[in-house]
């Protein structure tokens, strides 16, 4: 039996957890209606977690949450009539009905969001605990997650992250043992204490359905972690009443199972510590009232406007004029990359840097070499946990951070993809604007120097087909750094590409508060016969080849894309209009790729002013080769752009 309480914190205890079960029982029904459309995961018989573990948090505390999340989001204090209406798709929803069910969220309460991938809240709450700690604020995180969740990559790597950076995450699990419709059992052959074990960090068991059992517990922890305690797991057993979702059959379990574990009903267990019946009737009443007022108000709430279609999927982000050409003595990329992380660091102390050997490494390339020195805490060497290294930059950026963070190759994108598809790109427009996502993803790519299929891919077309994406690919020092620097400053999620065959190419040194637009191509070579369209190490390639060209009398005008998303249709079209001829050239596959995109804009918006089709220069589709003799013939060179230039010329 848990610790006496004064009645008084005993019935708000009961009033919390009531509002949660009468919120899932009418959203229920309101379900069977047909008045919530898409999916419904409930939470009734689990809300002694909810209220207990939110109990002793204070307001700049995170919680993260599940697709099984409305009662955690009730419990931090989010707002029932709000959650009705973004149930039933309305304007006033808490998300202006743009994350529905599984995806609410309100980050200014410390709700980092329910969500609808198993485990993916993991990382974003390291991020947000990382956060906490850079700050020193004394704050905590509650990452909320079932027992399914523990199979998932997700888990170990967060869990493992906030162990060696001793982190102040209370990881709960609300085991109330079914993965969907699997029993734990067929799940997992170690239980959570062994888990711990090997993580190297604290574990703790308690009756889910005691809500004082767990308050308790969470208290005692919270107020650890804001002494400087690290991490814990904490297994909290309870019981879902419900299936996995509305609608389901529920063959994998029996009646007597439910009604032998709803005699443990945690209402119930609370109400009888109560001396005063006639308080909890009152409080029913209330709750009664409260939640018929929420969903009344979401009945007569509008939908959105159609006019707000295209809301929340991106911030605006600041207007930058295009800069004066660089004039300074010669540098290096690898130099403007690390010129221009220091620069931001020195700026705002919100700016970090984290990655795997970013810090006391300097980065597999050395470009980042020193910069731990100078702002210690603030360039963080992580694990080899892609997942991890991208959820901490979401966690962080919702919680007010702008982070850098570096994916080493661009080929491992794919081992952390859900964190960008589905968290760092959509968590704005999920949660109707509320969350804010400035945060900058550093990789590199590069083909020709036998680095093999794994480690040469140019992925920028995966990337730029995710909305709410950014992604930069700048092909010059200057650039490099100006759109950097930018991209660091920007509100929304940048994916920044580097060519590691470019490191060492030489240009131009700009100011030190040079800045280049996002968003804007450039017009580096001016010509009237033809358009040439490229971006990164590529674009050098087709310099040279105008070059020889034009020697020919083909006057070629070239265009840097500079960002790949969102694409500067004006500037291409409007050169298009002036040559009537295009071609792409880029480093990437050649299907489906940007020049493909750039070939259906060419036809679909300026069709009229073609006199010849539009041709792709790009490799083959196929995984880039190691032997050396294949790779040169897989990746087109100069001369085969100019070869493409003379026969479009000649149409």
């Amino acid at each position: 039996m848990s610790a006496a309480r004064p009645e008084a914190e005993l019935l708000e205890m009961y009033r919390r957890m009531r509002r949660i079960r009468r919120f899932e029982e009418r959203a229920s029904e309101l379900y069977r209606d047909s008045e919530v459309p898409g999916f419904l995961h409930l939470s009734i018989g689990q809300e002694a977690t909810a209220v207990g573990a939110c109990w002793p948090l204070r307001p700049g505390d995170v919680v993260t949450s599940t697709h099984r999340g409305h009662g955690h989001c009730i419990a931090k204090g989010l707002d029932t009539a709000g959650m009705f209406a973004e149930l039933m798709g309305r304007e006033s929803g808490t998300c202006h009905g743009r994350g529905g069910s599984m995806h609410i969220a309100d980050p200014g309460l410390g709700i980092f969001g329910a969500n609808g991938i198993v485990g993916a809240g993991l990382p974003i709450a390291v991020g947000a605990a990382t956060a906490a700690e850079l700050r020193g604020d004394g704050s905590v995180v509650v990452a909320f997650f079932g027992d399914g969740a523990v199979a998932q990559g997700m888990f170990h790597e967060a869990v493992n992250l906030a162990a060696v950076d001793d982190l102040p995450v209370i990881f709960l699990c609300e085991n109330n043992h079914y993965a969907e419709f699997s029993p734990a059992a067929a799940q997992h052959r170690a239980p959570l204490s062994a888990r711990a074990a090997g993580y190297g960090i604290g574990f703790a068991h308690v009756d889910g359905n005691d809500v004082v059992a767990v308050a308790d517990l969470v208290a005692d922890l919270a107020g650890r972690m804001r002494g400087g305690a690290g991490p814990v797991l904490v297994e909290a057993e309870t019981y879902r009443w419900h299936g996995h979702y509305e609608g389901d059959p529920e063959r994998y379990r029996d009646a007597a199972e439910v009604a032998e574990n709803k005699r443990r009903d945690p209402l119930l267990l609370l109400r009888l510590r109560l001396s005063d019946q006639g308080a909890a009737d009152r409080i029913d009443a209330e709750i009664e009232t409260e939640i018929a007022a929420g969903i009344e108000a979401a009945r007569n709430a509008p939908a959105p406007a159609a006019e707000s279609l295209f809301h929340h999927v991106e911030a605006v982000r600041p207007s930058v004029p295009e800069p004066a050409p660089a004039k300074g003595e010669d540098f290096r990329t690898m130099d403007a990359v690390r010129l221009a992380l220091e620069h931001e660091l020195a700026l705002d102390p919100d700016v970090f840097v984290a990655g795997i050997d970013v810090g006391a490494g300097g980065n597999v390339f050395g470009l980042t070499r020193g910069l731990a020195a100078r702002f210690p805490g603030r360039v963080r060497d992580m694990p080899i946990s892609e997942t991890a290294i991208v959820g901490t930059a979401v966690g962080a950026a919702m919680a007010g951070m702008r982070p850098v963070v570096e994916i080493m190759y661009m080929d491992f994108i794919g081992v952390c993809f859900d964190q960008l598809l589905n968290q760092a790109a959509k968590l704005r427009f999920m949660t109707g604007g509320r969350a804010s996502l400035p945060l900058v993803v550093r990789t590199q790519f590069g083909a020709g120097k036998s680095s093999g299929s794994q480690h040469s891919q140019s992925l920028e077309a995966l990337l730029a087909h995710v909305p709410g994406l950014t992604v930069v690919m700048p092909s010059t020092p200057a650039d490099t750094y100006g759109l950097l620097r930018a991209a660091i400053r920007d509100p929304n999620p940048v994916v920044f590409v580097e060519n590691r065959l470019q490191y060492g190419q030489r240009g131009p040194r700009p100011p030190d508060d040079h800045l280049v637009p996002i968003g804007k191509a450039k017009v580096v070579r001016e010509g009237a016969d033809l358009t040439l369209v490229s971006y990164s190490r590529m674009l050098h390639d087709c310099l040279a080849a105008a070059a020889t060209v034009a020697e020919e009398g083909i006057d070629v005008e070239v265009i840097d894309l500079r960002t790949i998303a969102p694409l500067d249709k004006e500037t291409v079209l409007a050169s298009l209009a002036k040559t009537s001829r295009l071609v792409i050239a880029h480093e990437a596959v050649r299907d489906f790729g940007v020049g493909a995109e750039l070939a259906a804009m060419a036809v679909d918006e300026g069709f009229w002013h073609l006199d010849a089709p539009v041709v792709r220069v790009a490799p083959p589709s196929m995984p880039a080769p190691y032997a050396p003799a294949l790779e040169r013939l897989w990746l087109p060179d100069g001369d085969a752009i100019a070869a493409t230039l003379r026969r479009v010329a000649a149409i």
